[in-house]
Parts: C-alpha cells; structure tokens; sequence
C-alpha cells in the first residue's frame, strides 16, 4: 500500500501521474492505450456524469432512499404482474362467456334458418311452381335476414351471403348478391378466412373479427366483434352462408373498466407500500444515523456525547449498549491520557534529576581522565571508556528531554528565512572525521544556487547531521551523497548512501523510537536510538517529511522535505525519493535502451565499474534543480512514513560483493 502511494508522490517532474503510459506514436502524436474514442469520447462521459454525480452520491449515502427505492420497484412490479393475470383472466371469462351465448344464439338461429328453407311455402292454398323458384328465393333471403336481426336488435347483426361470395362471382348459382342487416358492410365485416372455412367445410366456424359499416351510417367506426357462420341450403336446396356477428362493445367497455380500476388500486397500493416502508426504514434509519453521528463526535475528542434511549425494544438496547461502549472508552481513554502524561512526567522529571549528578560525575571523570597519564594503562583504559560512556549518557539524556517535549507539545519552532547549504556545510564539515575514518567520500549536488527556506536552522541542523552520520556509519565505505533542491513552494534535501540498504517493511519501522534493523551490530559513534524519532518530529513540527526508501545491499535514501514559506502545505517534493540509480530505474533504462538497439549503453546502463572495485560506487548525474516542478504528494503519504522498500531481485544477489548484511 505504502509503495503504491509513495510511486505516485515521487514521480519525476513531467511524468503523468500513475506511472509511464505506454501508447502508439502516429503522425507526431502519442495515442495512449485504453482510452478509445479519444479526447471527444473523454468529454462525452464527463457532461454526462456530471449531472449524475449528486444523485449517485445521495444513492450511496442515503439507506433510507435506497430500500424505499427497492420496495417502490419491486411493489411496482408485483402489481404489474398482478395487473397482467388479472385482466387477462377477466379478458378471457368475458370472451368465453361471450363465445358460449353467442354459439348458442347463432345455433338457434342456424335451426330457424333452415327450418323455413326445408317447410315449402303456399300461396293461395297451392305449393309454388317452378317458374317461379329464382324470384321466390331472393325474397325469401330477404326476409330471412330481416325476420333473424329483428330477434336480437343491438344484439347482433346477420350476413347471408351467396356460394362463393367474395371469391366468385356473385351469384353463380342460386343466390345472388350479399344481404347484411343494421347497414353493415356483408363482404368488409366477414373475414376472407372465415368464409374459405365455411365454403370447404361443414360444421359451425368462427372468428374474431370488426363489424365495418356501409358509407350512409356517417362513418360510424368499427366495432370489434365475434363472427359465427355456417353453410346453409334455401327454398331451392341452394348451398348460401349465413354469419351471426355479434358486437364485443359492452366486454370491451368492463374490460376497460376493470383495467382503470386495477391501475388506480395499484398506484395507491405502490405509494402506500413506498410511504410505509419510508416510515419503518426512518424508525430504524433514524437511531443509526443519531449514533453515526455521535460516533463521529466521538472520534473528534468529544467524549461525553451519548445516544438519546427511548423504549424497550431492539433499537433500545443497541442504545444502552452504544453508551456502555462510549463510557467504557472514555474511561478507558481517560486512564490512558493519565497514565500517558504521566509516564511523560516521570521522563520529563528523571530526566531533569539526571542532570545534577551527571553533572558531578562529568566533573569527576574529567579530572580523572585529564590525570590518566600517572595511571597504569588498565586504569588510563577504564578513565578513557568512562568519559565516552559518560558522552553517551549525556546525549541520551538530551534526547529523552526533546522526546519528552514533543510527547508534552512544548516544542516551539523558531523559524527564519536560512539557506540550506551553509546548514548542509556545517553538517559536512561535523562529519568528516568519521568519513574519513569510514574512507568514505560525502559528495554535494544541488549547491550552485540558494535554496532559502523558513525553518529553524538548530532543528534542520539536528536533522540533516542524523542523516549524514546514519549514511556514513552505515554506508559501507561508499560515497555519500548529499542532493539539494528547490523548487515550486518546497525545498528538499536527500541523503544518499550505497551501503547495506533496507530490507522489506524496514523503512516504515526505522523512524521507531529505539528500533534498530540488526541488535547485534555494533555502534561506532554510540547513538541513542533517538535520532531519527526526533528528526522526524522536527519535520513534522516545519509541517515538512521525513521519508526514506531502500534497497538491500543497493544502499538507502532519506529526504528531508520543507515548505519554503513557514506554515504553507506542501504538494509535492523536488526529489524523487527513489533515486534515479536503483535497481528498478537502472533495469527500465537498460530495457528502453536495448529497445531501441543502441550499442552503446544507455542511461540505465550501470556505470562507475572501475570504482565499485576499488570500493567507491556511482554518483549519479547532477539533476536539474533550477527547472524542476514538484511533484504533486500524495495527500495520505504521512511524514515519516510511506518510504518504498524495493526488493532485492534472486538474479542479482550474487553481483553484489558487500552489503549483504542487515539494514540499520
């Protein structure tokens, strides 16, 4: 997580952020990978999300509008499907019911029909004669129409039609001609398939049709309707159709009304059903919410908040039981700010009683040591190992009085404008005699231009002397490189070193109080264990970072990051905390370029070989401190901590001839 964060803060200036994109390079223009459509399809999705943006917030943040949302969408469809079963079982009764009268009415007719076509008619007492067979059949159609509508008014309308009709010609035989009663339209109201039914088959058909009217009804509209015919014989034994139609008007109309009625229940049972889950989600929403926010205050030091309990029920014990919780840790809290500034107390006060018989026994071991020439040499050696144990014990007991006022917050910052470098000058000039006790070579970049920042010159001093001494003790006998930066609103220093490195997750650990990466490895300028916990609080007091980065054997980096102007927050730094010579770096710049298929090496090649055998390893090249930009940081990268640790690769372990040892 820490690296992932870190790689974000520290990218070099000009680089996008999260890391190199690769892309195609066509006609003088980078296409990057992954964004199809380009910069218009970008803009697109932007306008369109925008506006969506409140309401998908107030989704995700609002319970109560999401389960109202829920039962809202799932009433509404469980009443749709309700509201489908329903009026297509109502549909399907009314139309069997229908279809049932009107086979039966349509029966009934059928037998009168041909009742009167099998009884002959008389006229004057005597049986018709054959010359008058054609005329009498045309008159007994029409009355036939006439006497079965004038059964069934509003009811049903009938259509005889002659053998063929519609596909052939009219009275081919016998009939001629179609009759329709009620002004209907016979050929337009009886489908075409009905009628092929009826000429080819025997039996009763029917079919769901329109009743269509003539032109002189005032282009009344059609009706649906259930149409029921039948071939049937005249006077003559002629062969003619005869269609019932009955009018579907009155099921459509319950229909309609059935499906409004259905609509209108349904729409006050989805609002009830949404209003009544509004009102149970707010009984239970609302205490969670009240403790939420309590809690809240809570974690903001307000400790004596409590939840407002009301009843018995479940909700009521989650109450009494958030209370019991808040009261326990405010006890508990409590006891630990006591025992805390207590404990700050008791090192703040020994600390201070320290003082006065250390000082005697300074005193004493002084005049001892100055007089351990007339000892003999055990007694001049134990003068000797007194005096610098009593050194120690001093710089100790300093550390544990800055330790204690940070603990106590009394530290004030004395800050004025200073220039780095005369700060980075004093710390050199400190540490060269245990440089070149170390054979170890503490190169300056970065110092052609002032790098100004308001900062309190003893505390940066303090800090930057920690890590130079740190770099040279653990530094291998390799160079030590101090880089300089400034630019934007932050300065920066970098300290450098190719020696043992750190291993996985020790950069995180190594500004712990007392923390050490190896306890059996042995001090040469008998630090406290301090050190690095008070430079990090005297970064964090400049409002600045403390972060370090390393790799096992491949040495480490700490950068020290200030604000130019006191008080201002910082946004980036102008030195990468990985350096431009790790691994990692040194590997992709090898890689790009044996891409390009250069001979000669490139800037990931490694360089310096002649000086890792004699002891010495690369400096790197001098950045570019005038024209860098800081990096945009990574707001969550605290100081301190968020340094990356890289891990040392299988295939490089051997290449390493020292400093394969523990970390710090």
């Amino acid at each position: 997580m820490w690296a992932t964060r870190q790689d974000r803060a520290d990218v070099q200036p000009g680089t996008p952020r999260g890391g190199p994109r690769r892309g195609v390079l066509r006609g003088g223009r980078l296409l990057q990978e992954g964004a199809p459509g380009g910069p218009l399809l970008r803009l697109f999705r932007r306008l369109v999300r925008r506006p969506l943006l409140p309401a998908v917030r107030l989704w995700r943040r609002n319970i109560q509008l999401r389960v109202v949302a829920a039962t809202l969408l799932m009433s509404l469809a469980v009443v749709l499907a309700l509201g489908f079963v329903v009026i297509a079982q109502v549909s399907k009764g009314l139309l069997d019911a229908k279809e049932e009268a009107a086979q039966s009415q349509a029966a009934g007719g059928f037998a009168v029909a041909q009742e009167k076509a099998n009884t002959p008619s008389v006229a004057d007492g005597a049986e018709t004669t054959d010359n008058k067979v054609g005329q009498d059949a045309s008159t007994w159609m029409n009355a036939l129409v006439k006497q079965l509508a004038s059964g069934g008014q509003t009811a049903f309308e009938v259509v005889a039609l002659g053998a063929g009709t519609g596909e052939q010609a009219a009275g081919a035989q016998g009939v001629k001609g179609a009759r329709a009663s009620g002004n209907v339209d016979p050929t337009a109201s009886v489908p075409s398939a009905l009628r092929r039914s009826v000429n080819h088959g025997t039996g009763t058909f029917k079919t769901f049709w329109q009743i269509r009217y003539t032109a002189g009804t005032g282009d009344k509209a059609p009706e649906p309707a259930l149409v029921v015919g039948k071939r049937l014989t005249d006077i003559n034994g002629d062969p003619y159709d005869l269609y019932y139609l009955f009018p579907l008007t009155q099921e459509e109309e319950s229909l309609n009304l059935v499906k409004v009625t259905f609509a209108t229940a349904g729409v006050f049972v989805v609002v009830l059903l949404g209003a009544i889950a509004w009102l149970v989600v707010r009984q239970v929403v609302t205490p969670v919410r009240m403790a939420a926010g309590i809690a809240e205050r809570l974690s903001a030091g307000r400790l004596q908040e409590r939840m407002k309990v009301t009843g018995e029920d479940d909700i009521a014990r989650l109450g009494e039981a958030f209370n019991k919780m808040a009261q326990n840790l405010q006890l508990k809290i409590q006891q630990l700010e006591d025992l805390s500034r207590l404990q700050r107390r008791f090192v703040s006060d020994v600390s201070h009683e320290l003082r006065t018989p250390l000082t005697t026994v300074r005193m004493a071991a002084d005049v001892i040591h100055d007089a351990r020439a007339d000892f003999d040499p055990v007694t001049a050696r134990s003068a000797e190992l007194l005096a610098g144990q009593l050194d120690r014990f001093e710089s100790l007991l300093a550390d544990l009085l800055e330790i204690s006022r940070f603990d106590a917050g009394a530290a004030a910052l004395e800050a004025e404008p200073i220039d780095l470098r005369d700060v980075v000058r004093r710390v050199i000039d400190g540490a060269e005699p245990l440089a070149e006790h170390k054979g170890t070579r503490i190169r300056v970049l970065g110092d052609t231009q002032p790098v100004i920042a308001e900062a309190d010159g003893r505390r940066v001093e303090r800090v930057l002397r920690n890590l130079v001494v740190n770099a040279v003790e653990h530094g291998e006998g390799r160079d030590v490189v101090v880089r300089l930066a400034s630019a934007g609103g932050a300065v920066a220093v970098a300290v450098r070193d190719y020696g043992v490195g750190l291993k996985p997750g020790e950069a995180t650990r190594v500004f712990n109080r007392f923390w050490r990466a190896d306890p059996a490895r042995a001090r040469t300028t008998g630090g406290t264990g301090l050190g690095l916990s008070i430079a990090v609080e005297d970064a964090r007091l400049h409002g600045g970072w403390l972060q370090a980065w390393g790799e096992p054997g491949g040495g480490s980096q700490f950068r020290l990051t200030l604000p130019r102007t006191a008080d201002e927050p910082l946004r980036g730094s102008p030195i990468p905390l990985e350096p431009e010579d790790s691994r990692a770096n040194r590997a992709r710049a090898a890689a790009e370029a044996a891409g390009r298929g250069k001979g000669t090496a490139g800037p990931g090649a490694r360089p310096g070989a002649a000086g890792e055998r004699d002891g010495r390893s690369p400096i790197p090249p001098r950045p570019a401190v005038t024209t860098a930009q800081p990096v945009p940081a990574d707001p969550t990268a605290l100081p301190g901590n968020g340094a990356r640790v890289v891990s040392r690769p299988a295939d490089q372990g051997a290449a390493q001839e020292d400093g394969s040892g523990g970390g710090r």
